[in-house]
């Protein structure tokens, strides 16, 4: 985590998880430092996904690897190497890349000295970035994505917009104006990227939770309507160039005034190519504040579905909700669609044997 001229980023300083206390330093109990370890061992980590037949590799680039501070003039060569090493290490077995330009890891000086995406200075800063990266890597990178879940900032603003001011302390002024920064971040780098390579595709990436009404009451189905916007006008966004009518209401009931500059709004046409997303869970959504208790889980949760199991977490098991979404979503937008994170999860214990080998059980 602090390799070869790495700054630290907001993920060092969270050891217990997208939404536990931070720390004021990197702490021993933080195994996110290392985890698995795939900046000494990329290349036998690639070579067992060669063996599994994988054709497509997500992986993220570390902003704070090649700008440890994010505001700094020059990138850090050793940083820009090790990606470079990885492209070609990909290239050798025939695997192709799909990058995330920022996947909740803000550098940690841009959130301590700017407070995050809530300054729009972090926009010149992504801007320098991503100049950076798609000129090294335009003829290794095909495929990108600019942020990872950006509508998780609602639930997650430290993890997910490097804001500093903590969520309790933050009105939905600063919030929804810092998002509008990363949004105008994410079409410059649209923008940027078919200069630079017109053969670029470049999708978004937005946490995707279908909604079902709890009941059939129609209060329950304008409530789910409601969430559901709440959700997806960041891709409504990225694929359409500009704001939806409908947010013009909700920033009204909610005393929100976003201030755009003057270009941003031509800056905003720059539309994405695909549209990607997570899917994990499902969610209900009720008018009865008598039966709105959220159910438990690390990023978000909703309302119990009383049809469906849970995970460990508190995440409603839902299948069918993967081929929900992919119907919505398409629905919505006609452009092609990434499923780039989906999964169970649990929680897993670490089994040692006699031999010091080591299991997940």
């Amino acid at each position: 985590y602090n390799e070869d001229g790495k700054g630290l980023s907001t993920q060092d300083i969270a050891p217990k998880g997208l939404m536990g206390p931070l720390t004021d330093e990197p702490t021993e109990d933080n195994m996110k430092l290392i985890g698995i370890d795939f900046y000494h061992r990329y290349k036998e980590d690639i070579k067992l996904f060669a063996e599994m037949g994988f054709k497509t590799f997500r992986l993220s680039i570390a902003w704070s690897r090649i700008f440890p501070n994010g505001d700094d003039k020059e990138p850090n060569e050793k940083g820009l190497q090790f990606y470079d090493n990885v492209f070609d290490e990909l290239a050798k077995y025939g695997i192709e890349p799909l990058v995330t330009i920022s996947h909740y890891e803000t550098p940690l000086a841009l959130a301590k000295n700017y407070d995050g995406w809530a300054n729009r200075k972090l926009v010149g800063f992504f801007e320098n970035y991503v100049r950076t990266i798609f000129t090294r890597y335009k003829d290794k990178v095909k495929y990108w994505l600019t942020f990872n879940e950006i509508n998780s900032a609602i639930h997650a603003p430290y993890m997910s917009a490097g804001i500093w001011t903590p969520k309790e302390k933050l009105s939905k002024q600063d919030l929804y104006q810092a998002m509008h920064h990363e949004l105008v971040a994410s079409a410059l780098a649209v923008k940027i990227g078919h200069e630079i390579n017109p053969e670029f595709k470049i999708g978004c990436m937005i946490l995707g939770v279908p909604n079902y009404p709890l009941s059939s009451m129609p209060s329950d189905v304008i409530k789910t309507m409601q969430q559901d916007r709440e959700n997806l006008f960041f891709a409504d966004i990225h694929v359409r160039g500009k704001y939806p009518r409908y947010m013009d209401k909700f920033f009204k009931e909610n005393n929100i005034e976003v201030k755009m500059e003057p270009e941003e709004e031509e800056i905003l046409k720059n539309t994405v190519d695909f549209v990607s997303f997570s899917y994990y869970m499902s969610s209900c959504a009720t008018s009865d504040t008598d039966k709105n208790k959220k159910g438990e889980g690390n990023i978000i949760s909703g309302v119990p579905n009383p049809y469906l199991k849970a995970s460990e977490w508190g995440w409603q098991i839902d299948p069918e909700g993967l081929r929900y979404i992919l119907n919505q979503l398409y629905d919505r937008y006609q452009k092609p669609l990434f499923i780039v994170e989906n999964g169970l999860g649990a929680v897993d214990e670490l089994i040692i044997d006699e031999n010091g080998n080591m299991t997940v059980n």
